[in-house]
Protein backbone atom coordinates (compact mmCIF):
# COMPACT_ATOMS: atom_id res chain seq x y z
CA UNK A 1 0.00 0.00 0.00
CA UNK A 2 1.24 2.99 -1.31
CA UNK A 3 1.11 5.80 1.53
CA UNK A 4 1.50 10.03 -0.05
CA UNK A 5 4.39 11.60 1.59
CA UNK A 6 2.52 14.52 1.66
CA UNK A 7 -0.50 13.84 3.61
CA UNK A 8 -0.89 14.80 7.46
CA UNK A 9 0.01 11.65 10.04
CA UNK A 10 -2.50 10.04 10.98
CA UNK A 11 -2.90 10.26 14.91
CA UNK A 12 -1.86 7.71 17.47
CA UNK A 13 -4.45 5.85 19.08
CA UNK A 14 -3.35 5.22 22.80
CA UNK A 15 -2.76 1.36 23.69
CA UNK A 16 -1.22 -0.46 26.19
CA UNK A 17 0.86 -3.89 26.03
CA UNK A 18 1.30 -6.10 28.98
CA UNK A 19 4.53 -8.23 29.49
CA UNK A 20 2.99 -10.84 31.22
CA UNK A 21 5.83 -12.84 33.01
CA UNK A 22 6.42 -15.78 35.26
CA UNK A 23 9.44 -18.21 36.46
CA UNK A 24 8.77 -21.57 34.27
CA UNK A 25 6.88 -23.75 37.48
CA UNK A 26 9.86 -26.92 37.25
CA UNK A 27 13.14 -25.25 35.64
CA UNK A 28 12.05 -21.35 37.11
CA UNK A 29 13.76 -19.96 34.00
CA UNK A 30 12.10 -16.56 32.96
CA UNK A 31 9.14 -16.96 30.88
CA UNK A 32 6.91 -14.57 28.95
CA UNK A 33 3.26 -14.79 27.62
CA UNK A 34 3.15 -14.44 23.88
CA UNK A 35 -0.05 -14.83 21.06
CA UNK A 36 -0.12 -15.33 17.68
CA UNK A 37 -2.31 -13.51 15.96
CA UNK A 38 -4.61 -14.64 13.44
CA UNK A 39 -3.55 -14.42 9.64
CA UNK A 40 -6.30 -12.53 8.38
CA UNK A 41 -6.96 -9.64 11.29
CA UNK A 42 -5.87 -5.88 9.93
CA UNK A 43 -3.55 -5.01 12.15
CA UNK A 44 -0.57 -7.26 12.85
CA UNK A 45 -2.02 -10.44 11.19
CA UNK A 46 0.21 -13.76 12.02
CA UNK A 47 2.41 -11.57 14.00
CA UNK A 48 3.36 -13.16 17.68
CA UNK A 49 2.76 -10.30 20.28
CA UNK A 50 2.10 -9.71 24.08
CA UNK A 51 -1.52 -9.25 25.09
CA UNK A 52 -2.48 -5.78 24.38
CA UNK A 53 -4.93 -3.37 22.43
CA UNK A 54 -6.76 0.01 22.37
CA UNK A 55 -7.99 2.36 24.59
CA UNK A 56 -11.51 2.24 24.80
CA UNK A 57 -14.28 4.27 25.48
CA UNK A 58 -15.58 2.66 28.70
CA UNK A 59 -11.50 2.48 30.10
CA UNK A 60 -12.20 5.50 32.84
CA UNK A 61 -11.32 3.96 36.12
CA UNK A 62 -13.25 4.72 39.51
CA UNK A 63 -10.77 6.17 41.60
CA UNK A 64 -12.31 4.15 44.31
CA UNK A 65 -11.76 0.83 42.98
CA UNK A 66 -7.75 1.90 42.13
CA UNK A 67 -5.18 0.22 44.38
CA UNK A 68 -1.97 1.59 43.85
CA UNK A 69 0.45 4.34 42.04
CA UNK A 70 -1.73 7.23 41.46
CA UNK A 71 -2.45 7.54 37.85
CA UNK A 72 -0.02 10.48 37.73
CA UNK A 73 2.79 8.40 38.52
CA UNK A 74 2.18 6.16 35.27
CA UNK A 75 1.32 9.53 34.12
CA UNK A 76 5.05 11.13 34.63
CA UNK A 77 6.43 7.64 33.84
CA UNK A 78 4.93 7.42 30.32
CA UNK A 79 5.06 11.07 29.68
CA UNK A 80 1.20 11.41 29.38
CA UNK A 81 -1.61 13.38 31.65
CA UNK A 82 -3.04 11.48 34.38
CA UNK A 83 -6.18 10.44 32.89
CA UNK A 84 -4.57 8.88 30.12
CA UNK A 85 -2.50 7.66 32.12
CA UNK A 86 -5.43 5.96 34.18
CA UNK A 87 -7.21 4.55 30.61
CA UNK A 88 -4.27 2.65 29.69
CA UNK A 89 -3.59 1.10 33.09
CA UNK A 90 -7.42 -0.29 32.58
CA UNK A 91 -7.12 -0.87 29.19
CA UNK A 92 -3.41 -3.11 29.87
CA UNK A 93 -6.05 -4.95 32.77
CA UNK A 94 -8.79 -5.17 30.64
CA UNK A 95 -7.22 -6.54 27.42
CA UNK A 96 -4.95 -9.04 29.44
CA UNK A 97 -8.10 -9.92 30.95
CA UNK A 98 -10.02 -10.52 27.75
CA UNK A 99 -7.18 -11.98 25.72
CA UNK A 100 -5.36 -14.54 28.13
CA UNK A 101 -7.79 -14.79 31.12
CA UNK A 102 -5.37 -13.21 33.34
CA UNK A 103 -7.26 -10.54 36.04
CA UNK A 104 -4.78 -8.20 37.72
CA UNK A 105 -7.49 -7.09 40.42
CA UNK A 106 -9.00 -8.32 43.96
CA UNK A 107 -11.53 -7.74 46.55
CA UNK A 108 -10.01 -5.69 48.95
CA UNK A 109 -7.52 -6.65 51.46
CA UNK A 110 -6.89 -9.24 49.16
CA UNK A 111 -4.65 -10.79 46.52
CA UNK A 112 -5.70 -11.91 42.90
CA UNK A 113 -6.32 -15.31 42.24
CA UNK A 114 -8.34 -17.60 41.10
CA UNK A 115 -12.16 -16.74 41.19
CA UNK A 116 -15.26 -18.09 40.54
CA UNK A 117 -17.20 -16.15 37.95
CA UNK A 118 -13.91 -14.86 36.28
CA UNK A 119 -14.97 -17.00 33.35
CA UNK A 120 -18.39 -15.40 32.86
CA UNK A 121 -17.04 -11.58 33.43
CA UNK A 122 -14.61 -12.29 31.06
CA UNK A 123 -17.47 -13.31 27.90
CA UNK A 124 -19.56 -10.16 29.44
CA UNK A 125 -16.65 -7.68 28.79
CA UNK A 126 -15.39 -9.62 25.29
CA UNK A 127 -18.91 -9.18 23.99
CA UNK A 128 -19.01 -5.80 25.12
CA UNK A 129 -21.94 -6.40 27.28
CA UNK A 130 -19.84 -4.37 30.68
CA UNK A 131 -17.26 -2.39 30.44
CA UNK A 132 -13.83 -3.33 33.31
CA UNK A 133 -14.96 -0.64 35.54
CA UNK A 134 -18.61 -2.02 35.35
CA UNK A 135 -17.80 -5.30 36.34
CA UNK A 136 -15.27 -4.33 39.02
CA UNK A 137 -17.96 -2.35 40.53
CA UNK A 138 -20.54 -4.91 40.16
CA UNK A 139 -18.48 -7.78 41.88
CA UNK A 140 -17.10 -5.07 44.70
CA UNK A 141 -13.42 -5.68 43.22
CA UNK A 142 -10.10 -3.27 42.86
CA UNK A 143 -8.09 -2.80 40.02
CA UNK A 144 -4.49 -3.36 40.92
CA UNK A 145 -2.32 -0.97 39.23
CA UNK A 146 -0.26 -1.95 41.93
CA UNK A 147 1.15 -4.96 39.99
CA UNK A 148 1.28 -3.17 36.70
CA UNK A 149 5.00 -1.93 36.33
CA UNK A 150 5.96 0.82 33.58
CA UNK A 151 8.26 -0.57 30.72
CA UNK A 152 8.71 1.60 27.62
CA UNK A 153 6.21 3.76 25.22
CA UNK A 154 6.14 2.95 21.44
CA UNK A 155 4.99 5.35 18.62
CA UNK A 156 3.98 4.00 15.31
CA UNK A 157 6.24 5.77 12.32
CA UNK A 158 4.31 9.00 11.19
CA UNK A 159 3.76 7.18 7.52
CA UNK A 160 1.89 4.28 9.02
CA UNK A 161 -2.06 4.60 7.52
CA UNK A 162 -2.69 2.52 11.07
CA UNK A 163 -0.61 3.92 14.08
CA UNK A 164 -0.68 3.32 17.69
CA UNK A 165 1.00 5.45 20.44
CA UNK A 166 1.63 2.62 23.28
CA UNK A 167 2.65 2.09 26.74
CA UNK A 168 4.38 -1.86 27.34
CA UNK A 169 3.62 -2.79 31.07
CA UNK A 170 5.14 -5.56 33.01
CA UNK A 171 3.17 -7.57 35.35
CA UNK A 172 4.03 -11.06 36.99
CA UNK A 173 1.18 -13.46 36.92
CA UNK A 174 -0.67 -13.61 40.07
CA UNK A 175 -0.74 -17.07 41.89
CA UNK A 176 -2.69 -19.27 40.87
CA UNK A 177 -4.13 -17.42 37.83
CA UNK A 178 -3.60 -19.62 34.63
CA UNK A 179 -3.12 -17.82 31.15
CA UNK A 180 -5.17 -19.32 28.73
CA UNK A 181 -5.65 -19.22 24.33
CA UNK A 182 -9.75 -18.52 24.92
CA UNK A 183 -9.41 -16.20 22.64
CA UNK A 184 -10.36 -15.27 18.59
CA UNK A 185 -7.74 -12.93 18.36
CA UNK A 186 -4.82 -15.72 17.95
CA UNK A 187 -4.25 -19.09 16.84
CA UNK A 188 -1.56 -20.12 19.12
CA UNK A 189 -0.95 -18.89 23.12
CA UNK A 190 1.47 -19.65 25.41
CA UNK A 191 4.43 -19.36 27.77
CA UNK A 192 8.27 -18.51 26.05
CA UNK A 193 11.25 -17.85 27.33
CA UNK A 194 12.89 -14.95 25.59
CA UNK A 195 15.32 -16.63 24.08
CA UNK A 196 12.80 -19.50 22.41
CA UNK A 197 11.33 -16.69 21.08
CA UNK A 198 13.92 -15.13 19.64
CA UNK A 199 15.26 -18.16 18.47
CA UNK A 200 12.42 -19.21 16.52
CA UNK A 201 12.02 -15.28 15.11
CA UNK A 202 16.21 -15.93 13.63
CA UNK A 203 14.55 -19.33 12.34
CA UNK A 204 11.54 -17.91 10.77
CA UNK A 205 9.28 -19.69 13.34
CA UNK A 206 7.73 -16.59 14.40
CA UNK A 207 7.32 -13.67 12.78
CA UNK A 208 7.87 -10.40 15.58
CA UNK A 209 7.46 -6.33 14.80
CA UNK A 210 10.26 -4.45 15.97
CA UNK A 211 8.64 -3.49 18.93
CA UNK A 212 8.22 -6.78 20.32
CA UNK A 213 11.96 -7.93 19.03
CA UNK A 214 13.29 -5.11 20.82
CA UNK A 215 11.07 -5.86 24.34
CA UNK A 216 12.12 -9.58 23.71
CA UNK A 217 15.70 -8.61 23.20
CA UNK A 218 15.57 -6.79 26.45
CA UNK A 219 13.72 -9.66 28.87
CA UNK A 220 16.45 -11.54 27.63
CA UNK A 221 18.97 -10.19 30.06
CA UNK A 222 17.01 -11.13 33.05
CA UNK A 223 16.83 -15.11 34.91
CA UNK A 224 13.72 -13.95 36.61
CA UNK A 225 10.06 -12.59 36.65
CA UNK A 226 11.73 -10.04 39.88
CA UNK A 227 14.53 -9.65 37.94
CA UNK A 228 12.30 -7.94 35.10
CA UNK A 229 10.09 -6.07 37.99
CA UNK A 230 12.79 -4.66 39.61
CA UNK A 231 14.58 -3.35 36.36
CA UNK A 232 11.11 -1.95 35.16
CA UNK A 233 10.99 0.34 38.16
CA UNK A 234 14.32 1.73 37.83
CA UNK A 235 14.06 2.31 33.50
CA UNK A 236 14.20 5.40 32.11
CA UNK A 237 11.06 5.51 29.52
CA UNK A 238 11.90 7.77 26.68
CA UNK A 239 8.86 7.59 23.55
CA UNK A 240 10.11 5.58 21.21
CA UNK A 241 9.28 6.20 17.05
CA UNK A 242 11.29 3.87 14.78
CA UNK A 243 12.83 5.57 11.78
CA UNK A 244 11.77 3.75 8.10
CA UNK A 245 13.69 3.61 5.09
CA UNK A 246 12.54 1.63 2.18
CA UNK A 247 14.81 0.35 -0.64
CA UNK A 248 12.96 -1.28 -3.90
CA UNK A 249 11.24 -4.31 -1.34
CA UNK A 250 13.37 -3.93 1.11
CA UNK A 251 12.16 -1.74 4.53
CA UNK A 252 14.77 -1.29 6.40
CA UNK A 253 14.07 0.01 10.66
CA UNK A 254 16.36 1.35 12.67
CA UNK A 255 16.23 3.45 16.09
CA UNK A 256 16.92 6.74 17.44
CA UNK A 257 19.79 6.91 19.26
CA UNK A 258 20.66 3.21 18.89
CA UNK A 259 22.06 3.00 15.36
CA UNK A 260 23.24 -0.79 15.65
CA UNK A 261 19.93 -2.40 15.90
CA UNK A 262 18.52 -3.10 12.86
CA UNK A 263 15.18 -4.87 11.85
CA UNK A 264 14.61 -5.40 7.77
CA UNK A 265 11.31 -7.29 5.95
CA UNK A 266 10.92 -7.54 2.73
CA UNK A 267 7.61 -6.25 1.38
CA UNK A 268 5.39 -7.04 -1.59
Amino acid sequence: MSVDPAAQPVEPRPAATVLLVRDEPTGGDLQVFLQRRVTGMAFAGGMTVFPGGGVSSGDTPDPARWRGPEPSQFGTRFAQPADLAAALVTAAVRETFEECGVLLAAPAGSEPGPMSGAAGWRDELVSRRATLPELLAEHDLELRADLLVPWARWITPPRNPKRYDTAFLVARVPDGQVADDATTEAVEARWWTPAEALAGYDGGDLKLMPPTLRTLQELDRHDTAAEVLAAAASRDIEPITPEVRREGRVVTITLPGDPDWIYEEATR
